[in-house]
């Protein structure tokens, strides 16, 4: 099974990159592929029907569409601002979703956050789930939220709090059981 994953923050020492590290390690020991991408590898302008319409779709939409299709699910670690999801990573959904076949739709995913708030950026998973949802992706019902990242993780990035580092175990091993039995294998 592949999946994409990425942290949907521009900031180099984001707590959301912190994170998806170690989703991405506990997916790969699960058996995954994992295919890790920098958000900036997905830049790209406003989405703009005019641009679209006269210059077709930006490298960034291009190459995010292309490595979605590639895989067979996305692990998306997102801040929460302002109670939502990032405009870019709105952004860029709706870039991608005008490309046919549309790259997300029938692809399974997990979202994460990391936030220095004491709700984790919950509010902006929820935000997030409306997009990708009705792009057609199939998202795991439950997602990682992690309060307090500032404090969370030690200076290798690993989390410092077994019962936060179990529970994270728990619910990437529970999305890709999920995972495997949708995309067919074991």
């Amino acid at each position: 099974m592949q999946l994409l994953a990425f942290a949907a923050s521009l900031r180099r020492e984001s707590w959301n990159r912190k994170l998806l590290a170690c989703a991405v390690e506990l997916a790969l020991a699960g058996g995954a592929t994992v295919d890790v991408a920098e958000f900036r590898e997905f830049d790209m302008p406003l989405y703009d029907a005019d641009l679209q319409a006269r210059e077709g779709f930006p490298p960034g939409a291009e190459e995010l569409a292309r490595r979605a299709h590639a895989a067979d699910g996305l692990l998306i670690a997102s801040p929460e601002y302002n109670y939502s999801l990032p405009g870019t990573l709105k952004n860029a959904i709706d870039w991608v979703s005008r490309i046919r076949p549309i790259p997300f739709r029938g692809k399974h995913g997990m979202l994460l956050s990391a936030s220095n708030g004491v709700y984790g950026g919950i509010r902006g998973l929820w935000q997030l789930r409306i997009p990708l949802e009705g792009v057609g992706v199939l998202l795991y019902p439950e997602m990682f939220a992690l309060s307090l990242a500032g404090q969370m993780f030690d200076d290798r990035g690993a989390l410092k709090d077994p019962q936060v580092r179990e529970r994270l175990e728990k619910m990437v091993k529970g999305y890709l059981d999920l995972a495997w039995r949708l995309s067919g294998g074991r």
